[in-house]
């Protein structure tokens, strides 16, 4: 479960880009456009850290497992 930053990130960004550039609905109360961009960006900022993060994990988890046998 270590890529669901990434799989909720990349839901996030496909619903703001469709409701910021394919619907065309007038809702009284709230911009549709406002709300898709705003997924958007948190969809983007989330990508991006998660991405970080996994990288991070990446690099510590990859010194753990060295063995040196001297002679």
């Amino acid at each position: 479960m270590r890529n669901g930053g990434i799989t909720g990130s990349l839901v996030l960004i496909a619903l703001g880009a469709i409701l910021y550039w394919a619907v065309r609905v007038e809702v009284e109360g709230f911009n549709l456009d406002m709300i898709g961009l705003i997924l958007l960006i948190v969809g983007v900022v989330g990508l991006v850290l998660s991405l970080l993060m996994t990288s991070a994990v990446d690099r510590a988890e990859s010194g753990r497992d060295v063995t040196i046998i001297e002679r």
